[in-house]
């Protein structure tokens, strides 16, 4: 599929001497609008109010988004790793900005289909292109260091909830004055439908800057002092490269899978339904009116250790190794969820922190798994093949939101829940982790047999090494 000369590749090579510290501002730019979607439980009550229906019915929509996220980034990556990332910013701002649109006209006429297709099918497919639309060429400016490069931007991703938690709150009180944002209120569909529509404006001129600021760097770049054999001294670190289509014909693709979707089905059961939930924890406790002040601010603390896990954790790996760190989030995160369903309602601290810790882990997760591939597989096609082993996170949006959603309305009404509703799910989500935690252990690196077969250097990557 070609693209307008003004987004081609060729357009965007960076000149010499270009500082490579301005292309996760680039990223950034786009994953903070992206994130959004972790903001859904701001408004998840109004729409069930709004459409008279019931949490499983709108957790569909989050759960569309994410199917799209994954099966788009998998359909599209071999695309944008060819024309580069500022095609695949500018498709992604338009996919999503439609995504909100549509979701707008959906709620305001009161047609669930159209908020089903808007927000979840248009605005997963910019969810997913958007997603991986900078992360190989973050790796290939910071080869030295990827996960820390990988982390810097995704970590907008995860903190784009940060942001838009309390602006949809001010917003949604700006278009209904009787919604204050606090427990007990609930604001009407039109102001969520004209919620829609701003942020999807507002969006659309983040998402163009950071479109039209990215470069890539030119063939045979590298950071100075950077020895690229010296990665080799790394356990499970491959100087060799594994195209795409062979990627997934081994078993270290579909282990990795494995734990990708393992660590994002048990962090979504939190993060889909964590504006109630601490509500309900303590909603039979001497603390309820504590846990109902803390609800406020909830969602954007989760955001908080979302981004900073995806920034601090994988920054962590580039010392002690992706398959280290994983053991961390997957082992620890056992822990933690048994911690939460046991003693998660004997005090709010408790719970709070214990959710954030293991809402970090699920953001690192994410951050670290594109530099866990560059490790394995290389950096020929890594976008590609992280676009692919994100369908574990499409399947994870189904099954998460299905495990949460379908254990608590089976249990009662929401509204009138409390935390013994909430455990059966949690045990679920230690046994995925426990799956997941296996699966990582069984990584090795990648057979000779799937490497590509070494070709003679360019000419401009030979101009580009005697310059050097």
């Amino acid at each position: 599929m070609a693209v307008p000369s003004f987004l081609a590749r060729e357009r965007i090579v960076a000149r010499p001497g270009f500082n490579r510290w301005l292309i996760p501002p680039a990223a950034l730019a786009v994953h903070l609008c992206i994130g959004q979607a972790y903001a859904t439980s701001v408004y998840k009550t109004a729409l069930v109010e709004h459409f008279d229906t019931s949490l499983t019915a709108i957790g569909i929509i989050f759960s569309i988004a994410i199917v799209m996220l994954g099966l788009s980034a998998a359909v599209f990556g071999t695309w944008v790793d060819r024309n580069g990332p500022r095609a695949a910013m500018f498709t992604s701002a338009v996919f999503w900005v439609s995504g909100f649109l549509v979701g707008s006209l959906g709620i305001y006429t009161e047609q669930l289909w159209l908020l089903y297709f808007g927000y979840g099918f248009l605005g997963g497919i910019g969810l997913g292109i958007g997603y991986i639309s900078p992360v190989s060429t973050l790796i290939k400016w910071f080869p030295d260091r990827p996960g820390l490069a990988t982390g810097m931007a995704i970590m907008g991703f995860g903190g784009g909830a940060l942001i838009a938690s309390p602006l949809s709150r001010q917003l949604m009180n700006f278009y209904d004055p009787g919604y204050d944002g606090t427990a007990g209120t609930v604001p009407s569909g039109n102001s969520v439908a004209l919620l829609f529509l701003t942020l999807g404006l507002v969006y659309l001129v983040f998402m163009m800057f950071g479109a039209f600021i990215i470069r890539v760097p030119a063939d045979g770049w590298r950071p100075d002092g950077f020895d690229p054999a010296s990665v080799k001294a790394k356990s499970l670190v491959t100087t060799e490269n594994v195209s795409a289509n062979n990627a997934i014909r081994t078993p270290q693709f579909w282990l990795l899978w494995t734990v990708l979707f393992c660590n994002v089905t048990a962090g979504i059961g939190i993060l889909e339904q964590a504006a109630p939930m601490i509500q309900d924890f303590f909603r039979d406790g001497a603390t309820s009116a504590v846990a109902a002040a803390t609800a406020a601010g909830f969602v954007g603390l989760l955001s908080l250790f979302n981004m900073g896990g995806r920034f601090v954790w994988s920054s962590t790996s580039d010392y002690i190794g992706r398959k280290p760190i994983y053991m961390v989030y997957l082992g620890v995160g056992i822990v933690l969820y048994i911690v939460l369903a046991t003693l998660g309602s004997t005090a709010t601290w408790v719970f709070v922190l214990t959710a954030a810790i293991i809402i970090s882990f699920y953001g690192g997760g994410f951050a670290t798994v594109p530099a866990y591939l560059r490790d394995l597989f290389g950096t020929y096609q890594v976008g590609a093949i992280h676009g692919r082993l994100l369908t574990a996170w499409a399947a994870a949006g189904v099954v998460g939101p299905l495990i949460i959603n379908g254990v608590l309305d089976s249990r009662g009404t929401p509204g009138e829940l409390v935390a013994g509703d909430y455990r059966p799910a949690l045990f679920i989500m230690v046994g995925l982790l426990a799956v997941g935690f296996v699966a990582n252990l069984l990584i090795k690196p990648v057979a000779d047999k799937w490497h590509e077969p070494k070709a003679a250097p360019s000419p401009s990557t030979q101009e580009a090494s005697a310059a050097r």
